[in-house]
């Protein structure tokens, strides 16, 4: 049997995103966020996007590179509190921002990789995060409805990948990149190595390579990644 090989450039990989698409960004912070491709895309500059990261980076760095750009019309994320370009466009009314508490999040992106629609809870129902949201009772509480929470693309960093995409996260930067590989319709991992079929082993594999689309060897690391040290 042989492994597709779907390592390819990033021009190309970046290239296959269009205006408007909606965009999953791995990452925590700086662990796991693939700034490179970001980067690619800034430099591609298509417009219109819904990007769904876990945060909104600082200024100067990842997400806020497409701010500046003009380039996202809508960000659904946990928190935006260190990045003061997010706050202003929000409050001037150029860019909208959906917030979910960061375990809601998560489990928006899990429940539309398993399949499913949505799911019941009762966190934050008493906040203005509940606003318009669908109300119902089970057993005798009120819970309201979280739909599942899916993208076009997701954009991911990796430690180590094969060439089928079988993918290695180090440490903490596993964080969102799993569930996104699995949410997300088409996934491009960028690599810091890019290892031979067979090298990973496959209890060691964080991502299997059947939900990676495309893989993009970094020939170096931005200054950005330099934040985290190992």
């Amino acid at each position: 049997m042989r492994f597709q090989d779907k390592t390819t450039t990033i021009e190309a990989a970046i290239a296959e995103i269009p205006n408007g698409a909606s965009v999953m960004l791995g990452g925590f912070g700086v662990p796991g966020t693939p700034f490179c491709l970001i980067d690619e895309l800034v430099w591609q500059g298509q417009t219109g996007l819904t990007i769904i990261k876990n945060d909104a980076n600082e200024t100067g760095m990842g997400v806020d590179h497409l701010l500046k750009n003009g380039q996202v019309a809508r960000l659904i994320t946990t928190h935006i509190g260190l990045n003061a370009r997010a706050i202003e466009m929000m409050n001037a009314g150029d860019l909208k921002v959906e917030f979910c508490a960061q375990g809601i999040l998560a489990e928006r992106i899990r429940t539309a990789g398993a399949g499913l629609h949505g799911f019941l809870t009762d966190i934050a129902i008493d906040t203005e995060l509940a606003e318009g949201k669908h109300r119902v009772e089970l057993d005798g509480r009120i819970s309201m409805v979280e739909t599942a929470l899916k993208a076009d693309f997701a954009l991911l960093h990796a430690e180590g990948a094969d060439p089928f995409g079988n993918l290695v996260y180090a440490a903490t930067a596993r964080n969102f990149n799993p569930l996104m590989a699995m949410a997300a319709t088409q996934v491009i991992a960028e690599t810091e190595t890019l290892l031979p079929i067979g090298a990973i082993d496959p209890n060691h594999v964080h991502t299997p390579g059947p939900f990676v689309d495309k893989v993009v060897t970094l020939n170096e690391l931005t200054k950005e990644y330099a934040v985290v040290q190992r």
